[in-house]
């Protein structure tokens, strides 16, 4: 079967066009002339779009690296909202759940969704939309960067990892379950970025709409943006049927593409100089009001944060990990070492009368055991070491092997899926990177408390929340 990287590249060359040609039947006039092409390019500056994908992807990175490390101190919150929610994901698992369906959403929640980011940026280039092409690029570069604080510091287990009976059926499948374990934690459900960038994208196509006087079934991309709904309401499914988000995650990736759609809505102007110059307007004054409010904005989300931290600091004796019911499998990731570098993992058994089992495996030998949403523990026990832990008791395992990714499985060989067992996992990796967290959790923070500060001060100006003019024009008005 083809990597992931070689299925995308084909999406790419077969979509694109099709895509493109689909959307602008009746509006021929809309299209760029291939011959053109690279000019426009050049004269709109998408060459700036493109850096702006491979700076987010390094941005994705650094996170990524940063999670697995700083989780001793951050815990997670998956108690809490699994108290709230309880297991309606269950529900929509159970009820529709259908081999078939399975597959196709598989496809659709990794291959769609990527090919859907890079489709809309080139489709709004093709048919000359300037200004919402830099909007959708900046949605997904910006959107990532408001999830970031999230992702770090309130950690949430997918559901498959908490809900018993509940099957990873995206993540214990196949070449998924590499591709999966290498690019995406499992503990950050909480916002769906599924939900959050096309919900950004329904949002900038409307504000732009709003903001020109335009009906949205007038708009010549009225077809394209009703394409992009679609997508958005099979996402949502598809993030609780397949075990990964909770229905809360669906709100709260809303509430976060509302803010990036707002910022960006309200940016992009200025960045494209159509109002003057970048800076245009821009008095100590104003320098020194936006540095209060939206400063103490951060400040106030930061130290949220820090209270979440210190909170899970303090509670980590009573940390829950994971859940598993009679049966179920699931598995936590270890991040890849340096040459010289260890992790211990130490697993506790919670409960009073079950036993605990785990394996650690390199990522790449677990394929043969991951089949269509299940582990197949007696493949795990067939080749590889299994370790005991005996009820109330805890087993450290140190890994040392540099440049590999593993996976702890654990397994619950109880018979009745109602005999849960509660584990508590900490990683040490024996270095304290928290202020890089922090580092990279600002710019999120700064982001929304402009949202908030340019809401209000279109208030107190008497405009609409809409209005993207800069404020120096305002005053000139």
């Amino acid at each position: 079967m083809m990597s992931p990287y070689w299925v995308m590249m084909g999406l790419i060359l077969i979509l694109t066009p099709i895509i493109c040609w689909l959307f602008t039947i009746g509006r021929e006039h809309t299209r760029t002339p291939l011959n053109t092409a690279f000019q426009v390019i050049h004269d709109k500056r998408y060459y700036l779009h493109a850096l702006g994908y491979l700076f987010i992807i390094r941005w994705k990175a650094l996170t990524d690296d940063l999670n697995e490390p700083i989780k001793i101190k951050t815990g997670n919150w998956t108690d809490w909202i699994y108290a709230f929610e309880g297991e309606i994901t269950l529900w929509v698992q159970q009820t529709f759940e259908n081999a078939l369906l399975t597959e196709f959403l598989n496809f659709h929640y990794l291959f769609i969704y990527l090919f859907l980011i890079y489709i809309t940026t080139v489709y709004f280039a093709y048919v000359g939309e300037r200004d919402m092409t830099d909007k959708v690029t900046l949605n997904y570069l910006l959107i990532y960067a408001l999830a970031v604080p999230y992702y770090l510091f309130l950690n949430v287990e997918v559901t498959s990892s908490w809900i018993p009976g509940m099957k990873a059926l995206l993540y214990h499948d196949g070449w998924y379950t590499v591709f999966y374990a290498t690019h995406d934690p499992l503990d950050n459900a909480v916002p769906s970025l599924h939900v959050a960038i096309p919900f950004g994208i329904i949002l900038l196509n409307w504000l732009h709409c709003k903001e020109k006087g335009i009906k949205m079934r007038e708009w010549t991309h009225w077809p394209y943006h009703l394409f992009i709904v679609v997508n958005t309401i099979l996402f949502i499914f598809t993030i609780a049927y397949l075990g990964i988000h909770w229905l809360v995650d669906i709100p709260l990736g809303m509430l976060v593409g509302g803010i990036g759609a707002l910022f960006i809505h309200h940016l992009q102007p200025r960045m494209r100089n159509d109002h003057g110059g970048m800076f245009e307007g821009v008095t100590k004054k104003k320098v020194v009001n936006h540095t209060f409010w939206e400063g103490a904005a951060t400040l106030v989300l930061l130290f949220l944060v820090l209270s979440a931290v210190s909170y899970q600091e303090n509670n980590i004796d009573d940390r829950v990990s994971m859940r598993l019911g009679g049966g179920d499998s699931t598995y936590e990731i270890l991040t890849p070492l340096s040459y010289g570098d260890e992790v211990t993992t130490s697993i506790t058994n919670l409960d009073e009368s079950l036993t605990l089992q785990f394996s650690i495996v390199w990522v790449d030998e677990s394929v043969s055991a991951m089949d269509q949403g299940v582990i197949d523990w007696s493949e795990i026990e067939n080749n590889h070491t299994v370790y005991f832990v005996e009820p109330g008791e805890t087993m450290d395992v140190t890994v040392t092997d540099a440049k590999l990714w593993h996976l702890v499985i654990l397994h619950n060989s109880a018979e009745k899926l109602d005999d849960v067992i509660e584990v508590r996992i900490i990683n040490d990796y024996g270095e304290d990177q928290m202020w890089k967290a922090v580092a990279l959790s600002l710019p999120s923070m700064w982001m929304t408390g402009f949202v908030i500060h340019r809401l209000k001060r279109l208030k107190q100006a008497g405009r609409s929340f809409i209005d993207s003019t800069p404020s120096h024009l305002w005053e000139e008005e």
